[in-house]
């Protein structure tokens, strides 16, 4: 059953609806799992180990074995921050980002429906997985880009698979408006996180968080905010594994924005129910560069739920992040995924988040999704003659 997240109209789970035709709000998958946790043991760790959680057809399941993410203890940086840390890196999925996770349900829930075309507007990451994922469904693929605002590396995935890629003189949001609109008259199946299905695969990163700590909580999820779905989508999944008796506690959510582009951020602090859009929002990190959320119901609800919390960071505190995590655990991310660890520094300063803490922190895409931010960020290689004596020198000076 599909029901608003607003007013609470229901819908069949057949109807290819994006918002609820009552209150125009965003709408949700309500789903109980009948199940013993048990089930999930001995079968290969990705997403769909845990179909039964996930209503779609599982006779028509489109994947690339996404999912089952690695779950990095990081001893250093928890012990420099004064916090017992955890790092769920999703830019171990297929196409180096966590949308595969809603880009498997999706695109499923897609060829269950029998559409032959489908499409989003992306700050990258989407517009990388949607067409890896439509490659392999065989459908048509129409993205819709803003025009100059794209990491290199998510272009290239996104034109190497086949898509059609246009580029919109406009934001993000202007891009998200017009290709909503073609959805609507049916022109496409759209595959943005609008869409409810796309939070049914996000949700599992939830799964896999208690899961790997043993079936318990962490005390606080800290992860980059955008558009706003992956917070609510986690909140779900932790929830729905809560409400079946699978964990006793839940955990904080606490969602981290750019300072150029933060109206959850700013709702949050004026205890507000929904966000304020902001106008040409500007940040590095540019999986997040945007101003008006189109889950920002859900997300500022599973913050409030959760007694979670809403910070911003700066460019500057991004990309000291980004090296940070790269430098002191080996994990390699993109700008966005850099402020969950540049908020969760923050917050242990501020002194929200309490030493002691079991913190898990989301990385959502990888360190080559940017490649262009990444070289900019260091310092050049040194040049120098393949002459033994100088390389000698200068390592023994070092």
């Amino acid at each position: 059953m599909i029901r608003c997240v607003s007013c609470g109209e229901e819908y069949d789970d057949d109807e290819v609806i994006y918002t609820c035709e009552k209150c125009g709000s965003v709408l949700e998958l309500v789903n109980e799992i009948d199940v013993s946790k048990d089930i999930f043991d001995g079968r290969k760790d990705n997403l769909w180990k845990f179909k039964e959680c996930i209503p779609v057809d599982e006779t028509k399941i489109v994947s690339l074995d996404e999912g089952g993410t690695p779950f990095c203890k990081c001893d250093k940086l928890g012990d420099e921050l004064g916090v017992n840390l955890y790092v769920k890196v999703e830019g171990s999925n297929p196409t180096g980002s966590f949308k595969d996770r809603g880009m498997t349900v999706g695109m499923t829930k897609a060829m269950e429906l029998g559409v032959s075309t489908v499409g989003c507007a992306s700050t990258g990451n989407t517009s990388a997985s949607l067409s890896a994922y439509a490659a392999r469904a065989g459908l048509r693929c129409i993205v819709f880009l803003p025009s100059g605002k794209v990491a290199l590396g998510k272009l290239a995935q996104a034109m190497f698979h086949g898509a059609e890629v246009m580029s919109i003189n406009g934001n993000f949001d202007e891009a998200l408006e017009a290709m909503t609109a073609l959805a609507l008259e049916k022109h496409l199946y759209l595959l943005n996180s609008i869409n409810p299905y796309r939070l049914e695969g996000q949700k599992t990163i939830g799964y896999e968080i208690v899961r790997d700590l043993g079936w318990q909580a962490p005390d606080r999820i800290i992860l980059p905010v955008g558009n706003a779905g992956n917070i609510s989508a986690i909140w779900k999944g932790v929830k729905e594994f809560y409400d079946a008796g699978f964990i006793k506690d839940l955990p904080m959510m606490t969602g981290i924005q750019a300072e150029g582009a933060c109206p959850v951020t700013n709702a949050f602090r004026k205890g507000d129910k929904r966000v304020v859009p902001v106008e040409n929002p500007e940040t590095i990190a540019t999986a997040i560069r945007i101003g008006a959320p189109v889950s920002d119901i859900k997300a500022l609800n599973a913050i409030y739920d959760s007694n979670g919390y809403s910070e911003t960071v700066t460019d500057e505190e991004i990309l000291d992040a980004q090296k940070l995590l790269a430098r002191t655990e080996g994990i390699g991310v993109e700008p966005a995924s850099a402020a969950s660890i540049a908020g969760l520094k923050k917050l242990v300063d501020e002194g929200v988040v309490d030493k002691g803490e079991t913190i898990t922190c989301v990385v959502t895409g990888h360190l080559l999704k940017d490649p262009n931010t990444a070289i900019d960020a260091c310092t050049k290689p040194t040049e120098v003659d393949a002459d033994i004596d100088t390389l000698r020198e200068i390592l023994m000076n070092k």
